[in-house]
């Protein structure tokens, strides 16, 4: 069964931003990443991007493809646009180094089943 078609639209849009974050971060260790502000909230933002489509994508679709973390992404997400005080960007950092590119492959197979 496939999801609609609005589903689609939203993961793509998580798959543009995961790839977006995952070229950003490409030539910068922690440390760098620590250091530079802008890059940090670029980071931020990109996180509540994935995030926000996450959790327009519909119930349904999500429990059908429960191998994705839904719950973290939108977690993630709710944390950075309310509770940035409380962002840990070490976590952030590796989070987006390790979990990224997981998400970006488990959302590329998904969408060729949707193709």
């Amino acid at each position: 069964m496939k999801p609609p078609e609005r589903d689609a639209a939203h993961l793509y849009d998580m798959l543009a931003a995961a790839k977006e974050l995952e070229q950003m971060l490409e030539d910068h260790d922690l440390a760098a990443f620590l250091n530079d502000q802008v890059l940090r909230r670029a980071v931020e933002r990109i996180s509540e991007i994935i995030g926000e489509a996450a959790r327009r994508v519909s119930p349904s679709c999500r429990q059908m493809y429960a191998d994705i973390r839904w719950r973290e992404i939108i977690g993630q997400r709710n944390i950075t646009a309310h509770e940035y005080g409380r962002i840990d960007h070490a976590l952030l950092y590796r989070t987006a180094m390790q979990d990224i590119p997981v998400l970006i492959k488990q959302l590329e197979s998904l969408l060729r089943l949707l193709d």
